[in-house]
């Protein structure tokens, strides 16, 4: 398999000098790429694992602490909040200290959000505990992102981080198919104490065993002066850097050259349309909207939202081969998802008998919002062709940030509208009130389809820009300024 041009212009991306240097060697892969990769995205699974677990508990979360539906979607709304407004923050403490110290703080908050959930007996505790949860939820997949990067060759990024977001659906499973079982019968703190304490576990893993490039030690000291660590491998040269890596160049310019790439943008919408009607079913509003507007079981409704994250499995092999291969496809793919996605919710929507659609269509509608997920993350396609390595992580950030503000704004409105079809509160939604609760999510869809709109040709010139500039480096020739 070759290199894909686009791949060639990320790693060809950050000075300015009368010459230029030859590229540097590409990231080995291999067996110690594998298990560094691996460490990592175990911490990503248990994040995953942590931040599904109110999807399957949301009415025993209501009944615990006496709320209705817009104070129970204050939890996912906080927890996404927060994690939304960490993106940019640990992308840039990614790209400064790297990805194991910020994995280790990522699991520390982790554990203590779900610890202090577990243990919360009225909404104001729980909800700081969510808080806390979103923040180190928030460390973990742009740092594993990151890994990748600095591990495999660059032409295998698009897949590796499809199958970073595909074994990270393992945690949705865990979620559904065993949390939701367990609180039935272990009860409410044990279930969340549980979990928390898997935490410790996995630290240990990382702070003993991660080597989160192929040239650190394999125990270097977590935290230590960054003069001290073992110096990366030398950075490729290009004649047409995005912004120049200079000293001094402050964080507040690193995120504004991120943002001035139309790419980083167009990713950031691409994020934002595809990934919020799965994420905001499964985080929180999928169970109640099965059980009590659909009136189906909690083992069938457990089952449905499994489907969801298996198509999501299959979907994500799927378009990493594609993305790799094929990444003129991109804009295709994403506009597909969004439309096919659309199309099954009005479906959802406008039978004639909202509380009694046919399992059919709802196996169809999970099937389709599987492939949510794997969409979002070709939005990382775009940004990463157009920054070099040094900003791979701060625009990994805003990216990935899109989803989730998208996923707020969704929640929210479901929430508000559930509350005003149950004026006497409490978690007697009715099939109808789901159904106009679940047309919010047209809102945020028709936003994100007319920004991809007004940036995509803009981005896709800028990236072929790159791309010819690169193309000398990338055979590994000099270039002239």
């Amino acid at each position: 398999m070759t290199a894909d041009p686009a791949t060639a212009a990320a790693d060809a991306s950050t000075s300015t000098g009368p010459t230029a240097a030859p590229a540097r060697r590409e990231p080995p892969g291999g067996r110690g790429a594998w298990l560094a990769w691996g460490i990592g995205v175990t911490v990503y699974v248990l994040a995953v694992v942590h931040r599904t677990s109110l999807g399957v508990a949301g009415v025993d979360a209501a009944a615990r602490f006496g709320i209705n539906a817009s104070a129970l979607s204050t939890f996912s709304i906080l927890q996404v909040l927060v994690y939304a407004g960490m993106q940019i923050p640990v992308g840039l403490l990614v790209d400064r200290h790297g990805p194991r110290r910020i994995l280790s703080a990522g699991l520390v908050l982790l554990t203590a959000g779900q610890l202090g959930f577990a243990l919360a007996t009225s909404f104001t505790p729980a909800l700081l505990a969510r808080g806390v949860l979103g923040c180190g939820d928030a460390m973990t997949f742009v740092s594993v992102l990151r890994i990748g990067s600095r591990w495999f060759p660059l032409f295998r990024n698009p897949f590796i981080a499809q199958l970073t977001g595909l074994v990270g659906t393992v945690g949705n499973l865990v979620s559904t198919l065993v949390l939701s079982q367990v609180l039935h019968s272990a009860g409410w703190t044990a279930t969340f104490g549980t979990t928390a304490l898997l935490g410790f576990g996995v630290l240990a893993l990382v702070v003993l065993v991660l080597r989160e490039t192929p040239d650190s030690a394999p125990r270097e000291p977590l935290f230590v002066r960054r003069s001290a660590r073992v110096p990366d491998a030398p950075r490729p040269v290009a004649p047409l850097p995005p912004v120049p890596s200079v000293p001094g160049f402050s964080l507040r310019d690193q995120i504004h050259a991120s943002w001035r790439e139309p790419g980083t943008r167009l990713g950031m919408w691409v994020h934002f349309t595809t990934a919020f009607p799965a994420s905001s079913f499964l985080l929180l509003w999928g169970m109640p909207f099965l059980m009590t507007g659909q009136h189906l079981s909690r083992a069938l409704s457990g089952a449905l939202l499994s489907l969801v994250i298996v198509a999501g499995m299959g979907f994500a092999v799927l378009f990493g081969q594609l993305m790799s291969r094929r990444p003129g496809w991109r804009t295709p793919t994403v506009f597909a998802v969004v439309l096919t996605t659309g199309a099954a919710w009005a479906a959802v929507l406008a039978w004639p008998q909202p509380g009694h659609v046919p399992m059919w269509l709802l196996i169809v509608l999970a099937v389709v919002m599987g492939s949510n997920g794997p969409a979002s993350l070709i939005g990382l396609d775009y940004a990463r062709p157009v920054n070099p390595p040094e900003r791979v992580g701060t625009a990994s950030g805003i990216v990935n940030m899109g989803g989730f503000i998208a996923a707020v704004l969704a929640l929210f409105l479901i929430g508000l509208v559930l509350d005003l079809d149950t004026p006497g509160g409490g978690t007697d939604y009715t099939a109808n009130g789901f159904r106009a609760a679940f047309a919010m999510l047209y809102l945020p869809m028709a936003l994100g389809i007319l920004q991809i709109l007004r940036l995509r040709k803009r981005a896709l010139a800028r990236e072929r820009e790159l791309i010819a500039a690169a193309v000398p480096v990338a055979r590994g020739e000099l270039a002239a300024p």
